[in-house]
Order: structure tokens, then C-alpha cells, then sequence
């Protein structure tokens, strides 16, 4: 306990900007790209022409399965809104550890 009140300025100053890093840096790693690269252009394009050609393919039977893409995408928004949410309380405490390490300690 010594130890944290002797040190206790550095302590918060260093989790402050711990987690200001980590929130940019998850926040900057989920952010879904712009732009699409040539490379995934490319790969649509052989993705559709494989679908196109397996579609003509004759006398073969469709087999039905369950749709799972409402699911799955209902799945999807919920992750990303968390990993905003997480990415907006990392940053909101680091703010906090910081700011509290440079107010003025009363004697």
C-alpha cells in the first residue's frame, strides 16, 4: 500500500496511457477498410464465376439448409457494437487515470 501512494502519480499515468494506446489501437484494428483492394475485386469475380459455372451444372439436387445468415448477422452487429463500446470505455479511462495523475495533490 506504501508502495501505491508513493508512486501513485506514475501508476496512473502510465494505465492512463496504457489505455488510451489500447483503445486507438482496437479501434483502429476493427474499423472495417474503405476502400476494396484489386485483390478482393479479384477474388469476387472468381467467387461468382465458380457460383456461375456449379449453377449450370445439370441434374443435380439442391440440398435446403436452415437459413443461418439473420443470425449470423444479427451476431456480427452485436460484436462490432461491443468492441465500439469497449474501445470507447478504454478510452474514456485512460482520459480519467490521466487526468486525475496531473490534478494538484493537497497537503
Amino acid at each position: 500500500m506504501e508502495y501505491f501512494l508513493k508512486h501513485k502519480i506514475v501508476i496512473f499515468r502510465t494505465v492512463g496511457a496504457l489505455m488510451l494506446i489500447l483503445g486507438f489501437a482496437i479501434h483502429f484494428w476493427v474499423v472495417p477498410k474503405e476502400g476494396v483492394s484489386e485483390v478482393d475485386m479479384a477474388a469476387a469475380n472468381v467467387a461468382r464465376m465458380e457460383a456461375s459455372v456449379k449453377g449450370h451444372g445439370g441434374g443435380s439436387k439442391k440440398q435446403h439448409k436452415p437459413d443461418t445468415s439473420k443470425f449470423v448477422e444479427h451476431f456480427k452487429n452485436t460484436q462490432a457494437k461491443q468492441m465500439e463500446y469497449m474501445t470507447i470505455i478504454a478510452m474514456i479511462l485512460g482520459v480519467g487515470f490521466l487526468g486525475y495523475s496531473f490534478i494538484p495533490k493537497r497537503d
